[in-house]
């Protein structure tokens, strides 16, 4: 996928351009939706569907004192993106100049830089630029002016309520995998980079990646089955089974406070340091608890990866992705 930082980049992308606008933190079933309205259009004229977003998330400069845990994180976003099968991708940096730009402005630069730009997608209730001026009556106004034409993507509902990254990050607090699944349309998952550990799993028979995550919303700490995979690789589908830890280690390091995720996956042996991995969590086992000795833990990690193969040989036949 080739990723863009600024609007005159465009240029580069073969048009006519199809555009799809939105935060897209978490890429919900509400935010696919988008995406796949703009795929839609581009393959019907023949053009370039092209995902708009921004980073950071808005909220962490608009309002930083009230900016959410992310869902994805950027590089787990085009992660993402490129599994639904974009090419091309738009970052822009969102800062104070970005968001005092008036919407006719930040419009009129998309369609300057496209060349051409055919349409732009959104959310039925997306609004934009200085003040939150523009939406999708002002967008099909632009369009009009400049010769794009606006799409506007009605909300999915799921159990009666609107999708949001608001009732995902609330279900995963809470623990409840399954409803951020239906919200999601697929399973919740992180993305980070393997750093080196204390190494101790791999005294004790069971070697483990410490991903070093970014700032999203977690689960409850405790044991989950998971899937894993490097990012970027070839398709979804195809994963590792593992067992995760999630927590503070707390026999091994009982004065520690920070979260960590610790990933030990099944069938798998090699280095992973320097890797970025996707663990999606498939089912809680346990919570984390402290054992009075190293022996006790590795039993129990060995009773935890039994349950984890169970779990996941029943899963990977119902897997919603």
């Amino acid at each position: 996928m080739k990723v863009y930082g600024t609007i005159p980049e465009l240029a580069e992308v073969q048009g006519p351009v199809v555009l799809a606008v939105g935060v897209f933190d978490g890429l919900h079933l509400g935010h696919r939706s988008v995406l796949q309205r703009a795929i839609e259009e581009a393959e019907r004229i023949g053009g370039t569907a092209v995902p708009l977003s921004f980073d950071p998330h808005p909220a962490r400069v608009l309002r930083p004192e009230m900016a959410p845990l992310l869902l994805t994180a950027t590089r787990h976003k085009l992660s993402l993106l490129q599994d639904l099968g974009f090419q091309h991708a738009l970052i822009l940096p969102f800062d104070e100049q970005l968001a005092a730009t008036h919407p006719d402005e930040f419009v009129t630069l998309l369609s300057t830089a496209a060349r051409p730009l055919a349409a732009v997608c959104v959310g039925s209730s997306w609004c934009f630029g200085k003040g939150r001026q523009g939406n999708l009556e002002r967008l099909a106004h632009l369009g009009r002016e400049l010769h794009f034409q606006e799409i506007g993507v009605s909300e999915i509902e799921v159990d009666g309520e609107p999708v949001s990254s608001t009732r995902i990050r609330t279900a995963i607090a809470e623990g409840d995998l399954a409803r951020a699944t239906r919200l999601l349309g697929r399973r919740y998952s992180v993305m980070g980079e393997v750093v080196r550990g204390r190494q101790l799993g791999r005294t004790i028979g069971f070697p483990t990646a410490n991903l070093r995550l970014f700032n999203e919303q977690l689960p409850p700490n405790g044991v989950y089955a998971v899937r894993v995979r490097e990012a970027g690789g070839p398709s979804p589908e195809v994963s590792l089974p593992g067992v995760a830890n999630l927590g503070s280690r707390p026999t091994v390091d009982p004065l520690a406070c920070d979260v960590c995720l610790e990933v030990h996956l099944l069938d798998f042996s090699g280095d992973l340091y320097g890797r970025e991995l996707e663990v999606e969590f498939v089912d809680f086992l346990r919570p984390e608890q402290r054992f009075a000795s190293v022996a006790l833990l590795q039993n129990q990690i060995a009773t935890d990866a039994g349950h984890a193969r169970a779990i996941l040989l029943g899963a990977t036949a119902t897997s919603p992705s």
